[in-house]
């Protein structure tokens, strides 16, 4: 039976964790104090897993293999992941059309709707926006999520490669992209006629499929296996990548994609995708 780790992180996380239901399990492994530690064990991951959560309300609780641990390729998605807000919303809000997008968005994400024509929809109801309302928005309302920087860095440090693929807008995926220091990025491109934005956005849409498509390029371009693989995404067009990915994260998400992902953070910042990797403070760039 393979070895499994269980993970648990939160602001009570501490070594007293029962391990009662953990077969053959190892002295608890403090990664942060008071905030991670880590426990190996033999057995049924998804029993573990139950038991481990009845009692840990409250913390994130996964259980994670043992075997390839730290990932050597980290894709992410941008809007409420990386960033904290969903940047179309905040560009209807600058057009004064905030409720009514951003009710199509959450549908989308809930995956109640087909994400490419949500996106149209959207993306037309903006017809006429003056560009500097996207330069606006980034300065205004773009902030990246806690523990971002020292994801992406700590990843890098040790030899990670680190994309950010999103279903938002080459606008702001540049611009997160650089703050954030991943190493490439890909989004949907928003059209404009030099002043304001035509209402269209370029086709083929970066969506469910298309951030798959750029999750099983870039492992066949590093040559390594999708278990060397990390995807962290909040909607249902991340689905796809999180399935197919070897450590497949939802990141404070939609139910169906919390209910359907291999691992869940719905608590502690984005410092906790290194926790499940099995880092330690000592090895976290900070910055």
């Amino acid at each position: 039976m393979p070895r499994g780790v269980l993970s648990v992180i939160g602001e009570r996380a501490d070594a007293g964790f029962p391990t009662r239901d953990l077969p053959n399990s190892d002295a608890p492994v403090v990664l942060s104090k008071g905030r991670a530690l880590e426990i190996g064990f033999d057995g049924d991951f998804a029993k573990a897993l139950d038991a481990a959560r009845a009692v840990g309300a409250g913390l994130d609780i996964n259980v994670v293999p043992a075997e390839k641990r730290r990932k050597k390729l980290l894709i992410a998605d941008m809007d409420s992941t990386v960033i904290g807000c969903e940047c179309l919303d905040e560009l209807a809000d600058m057009a004064g059309l905030r409720p009514k997008i951003a009710a199509i968005t959450e549908r989308a994400m809930r995956g109640e709707i087909e994400f490419e024509a949500a996106l149209r929809q959207r993306v037309a109801m903006l017809k006429d926006l003056p560009l500097a309302a996207l330069e606006r928005t980034w300065r205004e309302r773009v902030r990246l999520d806690p523990g971002a920087r020292a994801l992406v860095a700590t990843m890098k440090r040790h030899g990670a490669k680190t994309l950010l693929v999103s279903g938002g807008f080459t606008y702001f995926t540049a611009r997160v992209a650089a703050e954030a220091g991943f190493d490439e990025h890909q989004a949907n491109i928003l059209l404009d006629d030099g002043n304001a934005l035509t209402g269209e956005v370029a086709e083929p849409i970066l969506g469910r499929e298309a951030k798959l498509g750029a999750l099983e390029r870039a492992t066949a371009a590093l040559g390594i296996d999708f278990a060397d693989t990390l995807a962290v995404g909040d909607g249902a067009n991340d689905l796809a990548m999180i399935a197919r990915a070897g450590l497949g994260v939802a990141y404070h998400a939609k139910p169906i994609v919390a209910e359907a992902a291999a691992a869940r953070i719905d608590h502690y910042d984005l410092t906790a995708l290194l926790y499940l990797q099995g880092y330690h403070d000592g090895e976290i760039v900070r910055g």
